[in-house]
C-alpha cells in the first residue's frame, strides 16, 4: 500500500516509538460516531435543469456502473467539492 507524506510520518513516527497506541474514550467514540453520521447524512434535496442530452449520458454512464443516475450525480459534486473530479 502507498502511503502519503502524511502517514508516513505517522508510521515512522510510532515505529521509533514516539507514539502510543490507545482505545478511544466511551466519550470519544461517541464523538466519532456522530461525526460519521453526519458525515454521510444526505439531508438536502434540490432540483436542477440539465439538457436531455447531459441526462441521457449520465444515465448512460450511471447504467454502465450499475449504479442509480442520481447516485452518479452526486458522487461527481462531491469529488469536484472535494478536488478529486479530474478535468480535461
Amino acid at each position: 500500500m502507498k502511503l502519503d507524506k502524511e502517514e508516513q510520518e505517522i508510521l515512522d513516527a510510532y515505529d521509533e516509538g514516539e507514539l502510543e497506541l490507545r482505545l478511544p474514550s466511551d466519550s470519544e467514540k461517541k464523538d466519532i460516531s456522530s461525526f460519521a453520521t453526519e458525515t454521510f447524512r444526505k439531508s438536502t434535496r434540490i432540483t436542477i435543469r440539465l439538457y436531455e442530452h447531459d441526462l441521457r449520458g449520465i444515465q448512460k454512464k450511471a447504467m454502465e456502473k450499475g449504479i442509480p443516475y442520481q447516485t452518479l450525480i452526486s458522487s461527481m459534486i462531491h469529488q469536484y467539492i472535494e478536488g478529486d473530479l479530474i478535468q480535461s
